[in-house]
């Protein structure tokens, strides 16, 4: 049964991007068939998998406009499972248009539909705001995962997040749930890190995964090199951080998976 994870927060800056590309990654390495759908208009999921954007004739622009169907754009990388949804900026101009739309909330929901059965996961790279395109994602999935940087203003503007998904839940999309927030770019060498987790697992509690992503130089430069981290550096603590991270999220919703078997 395919999951479909939506990976968001509308604080730019935050590992989102970073998130999606090596949790895609980790779970394709596991043997699960996963689409990592780039939908950030900046598009650095895409760059960041070493795809060429200029090169693209067909991204998710034109499958978002109706212009394309979803399979006609997928790319199939050279990572055993893994396949891309591409985007490039233009994905931005495509909101003005949703705007009049009367499926303006449930477009995105409607294409995921077509290919949902080919994968056991689809991870959404979301833009850093709580835009038209956000909230798309957010009634497509099943889960949200939330990345927290751990900084000093790491819980500014959640609250707002976990509003909107309150509201998306009850109108929209009831079974969203919260499946994990996952501290990132932590120095745990220093007490600013160590206070910030503290705060962060007293407001998320058993939401927060274990694994806390690094502030590491080989995660930083991995996308410029178009390459998980998985591939770039398998050894560096942030190759660990996101193996134990995917290792997480697929215990979790293969629990979820059980209990709908049994019920």
């Amino acid at each position: 049964m395919s999951e479909v994870i939506a990976i968001t927060n509308q604080k730019g800056g935050v590992g989102k991007t970073t998130t999606s590309i090596n949790l895609a990654y980790y779970l394709a390495k596991a043997g699960k068939k996963v689409l990592l759908l780039d939908f950030d208009p900046q598009g650095n999921a895409t760059s960041g998998l070493g795809v060429d954007k200029s090169t693209l004739k067909k991204t998710m622009v034109e499958v978002f406009a109706g212009e394309a169907p979803i399979q006609k754009i997928l790319i199939t990388t050279k990572y055993a499972g893994l396949v891309l949804a591409p985007t490039v900026p233009q994905l931005a101009n495509t909101e003005v248009k949703l705007h009049k739309s009367n499926k303006k909330f449930i477009q995105l929901r409607n294409i995921i539909a077509e290919i949902k059965p080919n994968y056991d996961y689809i991870i959404i790279d979301c833009p850093p705001s709580l835009s038209l395109l956000t909230v798309n994602a957010l009634v497509s999935a099943d889960y949200l995962i939330l990345p927290v940087q751990t900084e000093f203003y790491a819980l500014e503007g959640v609250g707002q997040l976990l509003e909107t998904i309150a509201l998306l839940r009850k109108a929209m999309n009831p079974s969203l749930k919260l499946l994990g927030v996952v501290p990132t770019m932590a120095d745990e060498r220093t007490a600013l890190t160590k206070q910030v987790l503290i705060e962060i697992k007293k407001f998320f509690k058993d939401k927060v995964f274990d694994a806390v992503i690094p502030r590491n130089v080989r995660l930083a430069e991995a996308p410029s090199h178009g390459a998980p981290i998985g591939v770039y550096d398998r050894f560096s603590k942030g190759a660990r951080a996101y193996k134990k991270l995917s290792e997480e999220v697929l215990a979790r919703t293969s629990k979820k998976s059980s209990i709908e078997k049994e019920g």
